[in-house]
């Protein structure tokens, strides 16, 4: 527990690892932690906690990190939230951030508000924008809220840190450049590594075979496609292009499609080169999932329709008769 008149600086970003990989969500955090570091003239850390590592950690200083501290400890091979999140507040303990970040994937909503309850303080999760307040140099928490009818932004002024979780593919990858920066191997007591979790066994859900987060195009439809049916055009869209399905939320509650291919707030965040948003309105929980890719196409009858407002390029009309003339055009252009 960090007593409220400590003095905190600097921001802290507890990276992902998986499969003895750095995840990319950890390069995302570790720039918008450069950015917001960038406005309080302070330094970037990064917390890794794993067995092993097949990644060069001094990668992490290209992305914007000033230091990298890493907790490496056998008990660490499998994911332990008790485990984690003992190492985590000690690490805040010890070094007092003022900001911590942490990715909002399955490990981070477990362990993150353990670490918060420790440290004695609060947490927003899912946040979509982060900034620094100029006036009080708070750090400033927007989240969807209500259903996600609402955007709120929250401060966290009377404790620290203040932390925040951010969903994967919320904040895109920054450049890479020349940095260096220093290495910490830290020290954690042994009782850190003690647990009364038991981990028997692991398997995979099957959900990674089908991870749109992952893909360079996402092909999502809505309701607009009328019926069930008519996804089977836009796989055959997608094929051309090594793409995704993305789904909305209503074809998803419809049981159109599986939850796993839901794009939104309440789905997943996907910032792909090319995203297709066929026969989807353009609600704000589903801009929310994907109006950070780089190029947008539309289509919809709805020439009013919101979805037009954040794309790059707008189609309007029947998507029966639009869909089908893409998929011939690149068909002919792969011919040539």
């Amino acid at each position: 527990m960090l007593r409220n008149d400590t003095i905190a600086s600097g921001v802290l970003v507890c990276g992902e690892v998986r499969g003895n990989k750095i995840h990319s969500v950890t390069l995302e955090l570790i720039g918008k932690a450069r950015e917001l570091a960038d406005k309080k003239n302070t330094e970037v850390s990064c917390l890794l906690c794993y067995c092993t590592l097949g990644d060069d950690v001094n990668k992490l200083f290209k992305y914007g990190a000033d230091k990298v501290i890493v907790v490496q400890n056998p008990s660490l091979e499998f994911f332990n939230q008790e485990i984690f999140a003992k190492a985590v507040s000690h690490v805040i303990t010890s070094f007092v951030p003022e900001i911590v970040l942490a990715p909002a994937t399955t490990a981070g909503r477990t362990y993150l508000p353990a670490v918060a309850a420790m440290v004695h303080t609060g947490l927003t999760a899912d946040c979509t924008e982060l900034d620094i307040d100029e006036a009080s140099g708070l750090l400033l928490q927007t989240r969807p809220a209500i259903g996600g009818n609402v955007m709120a932004t929250i401060k966290t002024p009377d404790h620290v840190p203040q932390m925040a979780t951010v969903r994967p593919k919320t904040f895109r990858v920054p450049a890479a450049a020349e940095r260096c920066g220093e290495v910490i191997y830290y020290d954690a007591p042994a009782d850190v590594f003690s647990s009364r979790i038991e981990n028997l066994s692991m398997e995979s859900s099957g959900a990674d075979d089908v991870n749109i987060q992952d893909r360079d195009v996402v092909v999502a439809g809505g309701k607009g496609l009328r019926r069930p049916e008519n996804f089977k055009i836009l796989e055959e869209l997608a094929q051309l292009l090594d793409g995704g399905i993305g789904a909305s939320r209503p074809t998803v509650e419809a049981k159109w499609m599986p939850y796993r291919h839901q794009v939104g707030l309440s789905g997943k965040v996907v910032s792909p080169k090319l995203y297709f948003a066929i026969g989807i309105s353009g609600a704000v929980q589903h801009l929310a999932g994907m109006q950070t890719s780089q190029k947008i196409v539309a289509v919809n009858k709805d020439p009013d329709a919101p979805i037009f407002k954040v794309s790059d390029v707008a189609l309007c009309g029947d998507l029966m008769d639009i869909v089908p003339m893409l998929i011939d055009r690149i068909k002919r252009e792969e011919r040539i």
